[in-house]
Parts: C-alpha cells; sequence; structure tokens
C-alpha cells in the first residue's frame, strides 16, 4: 500500500539562490528580496511556476537570487518579455522588477502598454531617484534640485510620480510600499498577486551610496508614524503618534486636507473613509508630498476588469472552434502565389 506524505512546507530560504548577493552593503534592495522571499514561502508559491523578468540595472540582479525562473532582458524591455512569457504559458506567475529608470524613461513605453492593456503580471518598480548603477546620475524621478554628475548645477526636470503615472496609463491595481517595512511590504506583494490583471507596486528604495537619505523626510523612524499613512479599505485614513491626524475632504472641492480629531470641532466622522475602487481618491492620495502631508502607503487603487490575455486565448479557441478544419498548408498557398520552374 502507497502512503501519501505532503512535501514539507517551503521557507523563506528555499526561495534564495545560492548566488552571491552583488549590492552595496546597507542597499535597500536586500530588504526588498528578503521580503519577497517571505511573500513567496506565505503563499506557498510553486517555484516552477514562477518567473522574475527583469530590464537593467540594480534592481535588475533580482532573478539571479530568487529560485524561481527569471528572466534578466536588456534597458527597459521587461514589461514587452514579460507580455510574451505571460501569453506563451498564461499559469506562469510573472512578477517584473524594474528601477526608476529602467520603467520611467527607456521602458515607459513598455510599462504603459503592459498597464494599459491589463495583462496579468505583478510590476515591481523600485524607486530611490536615482541611476545607481551607472554611478549616479539624475533619473526620471529625481527631485527639482538634484545634483549628480550629469546634473551638476541641480536638476531642473519636474520629476514624475510613478504611480501617478500608473494611474494614468490605466493600470487596475495600484500600491506603494517601503523597503524597510519588512512586515507591511509582504502584505502589499501578496495584494499584488492576488489582483487580476496588471498590478503596480512602487516601493520607495534607499540608495546608500548614490543618493543616502533622499526619503528620510517620511521613513526616519523619529518621524515615520507622522509621516506615512497606510491606506486600508474601508478604513478611516488616519495616522500619527496618538492616531488622531486623519484627511479630510476639504467641503465643496476634491482635495485633501490633515486635520486633528479634537481640535477644532473635528471628530472622527469628519474623516475620509479609503475606498481603493475610488480612482480620484488615489490620484489625491498618490499626489500627497511630505512634510505637509503624509506618504500614502498600501493599496491606493484596485478594481477588476478582464485581462488582456485571457481575451486573446478566448479569441484563439473561438476562431479555432469555428474554423475546425483549417488547413495550414492551405494558408499559406492562398493569395498571390508564385511558380517557380
Amino acid at each position: 500500500m502507497n502512503v501519501q506524505i505532503s512535501p514539507d512546507k517551503l521557507k523563506a530560504k528555499d526561495y534564495a539562490t545560492d548566488q552571491e548577493v552583488r549590492w552595496c552593503p546597507g542597499c535597500g534592495d536586500y530588504a526588498i528580496v528578503r521580503a519577497m522571499q517571505n511573500t513567496m514561502a506565505e503563499l506557498q508559491a510553486p517555484r516552477e511556476k514562477t518567473v522574475f523578468i527583469s530590464g537593467i540595472g540594480c534592481a535588475a540582479r533580482f532573478p539571479y537570487y530568487m529560485a524561481t525562473y527569471g528572466f534578466h532582458t536588456i534597458h527597459g524591455r521587461a514589461a514587452a518579455i514579460a507580455t510574451g512569457t505571460k501569453l506563451a504559458n498564461p499559469d506562469l506567475d510573472v512578477w517584473v522588477i524594474s528601477g526608476d529608470g529602467d520603467a520611467l524613461s527607456i521602458g515607459g513605453n513598455h510599462l504603459f502598454h503592459v498597464l494599459r492593456r491589463n495583462i496579468n503580471l505583478q510590476f515591481i518598480l523600485f524607486n530611490n531617484e536615482i541611476y545607481g548603477l551607472t554611478k549616479g546620475q539624475y533619473s526620471p524621478t529625481s527631485q527639482i534640485g538634484t545634483r549628480t554628475p550629469s546634473t551638476p548645477l541641480g536638476s531642473v526636470d519636474h520629476p514624475a510620480s510613478a504611480v501617478e503615472f500608473a494611474l494614468g496609463c490605466g493600470a487596475q491595481f495600484v500600491a506603494r510600499g517601503i523597503d524597510s517595512r519588512q512586515k507591511h511590504l509582504p502584505e502589499v506583494f501578496k495584494r499584488a498577486r492576488a489582483h487580476q490583471g496588471a498590478s503596480f507596486v512602487e516601493v520607495f528604495q534607499n540608495c546608500i551610496v548614490y543618493n543616502d537619505g533622499v526619503f528620510d523626510d517620511f521613513t526616519e523612524k523619529s518621524v515615520a508614524i507622522d509621516q506615512q499613512i497606510v491606506c486600508e479599505h474601508n478604513k478611516p485614513l488616519m495616522f500619527g503618534q496618538e492616531n488622531n491626524k486623519g484627511l479630510r475632504i476639504i467641503p465643496g472641492q476634491m482635495a485633501l486636507e490633515v486635520v486633528t480629531v479634537g481640535q477644532n470641532g473635528v471628530t472622527k466622522d469628519d474623516i475620509a473613509i479609503h475606498d481603493e475602487t475610488n480612482k480620484i481618491m488615489a490620484h489625491l492620495l498618490a499626489d500627497m508630498k511630505s512634510p505637509a502631508f503624509p506618504t500614502a502607503i498600501g493599496v491606493l487603487y484596485c478594481n477588476q476588469k478582464s485581462t488582456y490575455e485571457t481575451a486573446i486565448h478566448e479569441q484563439l479557441k473561438s476562431e479555432i472552434k469555428n474554423k475546425p478544419e483549417a488547413d495550414l498548408n492551405a494558408l499559406l498557398r492562398q493569395g498571390s502565389t508564385w511558380t517557380v520552374d
């Protein structure tokens, strides 16, 4: 008699490879890969059905450190390769790993199409507001005044907002995380994976060498609780050391303001309730900047709609059903043909 034995549950270490991790000591990427390995273990994700696809940059080394399938592609093209991967094998769980330069500069066009098409994959953008791999040039998300080898007098470019770009592209799932929030980040990754469609997650990531402390105004321990707000569906948008600060929609305006419960007649009933299906609210949350506002993290927007690869495969099935006697030889010989003597 055969006795079936359940396989041992995979642990986070089972999703780590034997490759030497080649990021600078103290880089935020270490925290993100650890969070991802923990996420995979919590999900018990089948390694043989999981693939990480990256472009070029520091973040792009990610697939080497995940004991799954992986593909290190070329600069800005990870989204295009991931699209083909998902169409060819819809059963694969596809994760795209990219940096702010890789995704929003040379890869901006490809990111736009993967989001508007709503391909069922997860796109994780590491944002450190710098080109780290090529020695610290300014990137599309760098703030005005950023001094780098390519902007020695300070950048005059208006920075791109990754999540607002994603919302504008028609992304149906948009979220944010922070590299150092190890309990929160896996929860964001799990929500992204559970969503059927293109999931976009921006992760604020510290580059300790070329842009150290760029997010200190809302990530430093001394200010984090007063400068971060975790967005949770159907819950009041409250934050602060005493959890008595909140966001209120200004009466008669489509805008938010920070208020304190118990001051100026403000009560908890005045605090806005987060509705992750409300795209206008998502835009307002994405636009908030420290220190006047807390930085919004968590799921900003989530709304289901049909996925691209599902529509493509249903179309193919329908065509095959309607033409069961299709002849490839006849197809190749139809139309204008030539006979070579």
